[in-house]
C-alpha cells in the first residue's frame, strides 16, 4: 500500500489555497488525501478564536498570504468577503463523484482566493456547479442530506481529536505538520 499524505482543509482557508496551489506546481497532488473539514467547528472545538476576528492578526494575515503568494508565484487576492460561511462547500466535496473532487476544489478555491467571488453567494455556487458539470438539484439535496452533515462533523470532530487545531494540517506516519509553510515536511516524511 502507497503511503499518503492526509490534507486537512477548508475553502475559508487562505493558507489552504496556498498549499494547494503549492501541491499543485509541486506536482504531488497524488500523493496526498484531502480531507475536508469546517475550521469554524474545529476551532470551536479547541475554543480557538480564529485570526479572523483579531484585528491585529487579521492584518498580518492578509500581509503574509499576500506575500507567500508572490514568493511562490500563486495568482492571490485577498477576498473582500473573508470569512464566509463555508458549510455547503465543504458537505459538498463529500458528496460529489469522485472524479470530479479534484476540479471541484481547484474551482471553488479560484473561485474564492484568486478571483474574490463570495462563494457562499447562490449565483456563484451555481456558476461553480455549472464549470464541474454537477447537478446543481442533486448537489442541494444531498447537501441536506444527514448522512452527508454527520460525515463532515465527524470529519472535523476526528481532526481535533487527533490535534489538529487549523488548516492546512498534513498528516502523515501519525506525525501532524500545521501550516502551508511545513508542507515540505510532511513530503520529506512521505520519502522515509
Amino acid at each position: 500500500m502507497t503511503k499518503k499524505i492526509d490534507f486537512y482543509f477548508d475553502f475559508v482557508s487562505p493558507y489552504s489555497y496556498l498549499a494547494h496551489k503549492k501541491i499543485i506546481n509541486l506536482n504531488q497532488r497524488n500523493n496526498f488525501i484531502y480531507k475536508p473539514i469546517l475550521l469554524g467547528g474545529l476551532h470551536n472545538l479547541g475554543r480557538i478564536t480564529a485570526p479572523a476576528f483579531n484585528e491585529r492578526k487579521m492584518k498580518n494575515m492578509r500581509e503574509d498570504c499576500i506575500l507567500i503568494a508572490k514568493k511562490n508565484e500563486i495568482a492571490f487576492i485577498w477576498n473582500e468577503k473573508f470569512p464566509i460561511n463555508s458549510l455547503y462547500l465543504m458537505r459538498g466535496y463529500l458528496c460529489i463523484e469522485e472524479k470530479k473532487k479534484n476540479k471541484f476544489i481547484d474551482v471553488c478555491f479560484d473561485a474564492y482566493w484568486k478571483n474574490n467571488l463570495d462563494i457562499s453567494e447562490e449565483k456563484i455556487l451555481k456558476q461553480i456547479l455549472t464549470n464541474c458539470e454537477i447537478d446543481e438539484n442533486l448537489f442541494k439535496q444531498n447537501i441536506k442530506d444527514q448522512k452527508i452533515k454527520d460525515e463532515l462533523k465527524n470529519l472535523t470532530s476526528h481532526a481535533f481529536d487527533n490535534d489538529v487545531f487549523g488548516a492546512p494540517t498534513f498528516v502523515i506516519n501519525n506525525k501532524l505538520f500545521w501550516g502551508q509553510d511545513r508542507l515540505d515536511y510532511a513530503l520529506d516524511e512521505l520519502g522515509n
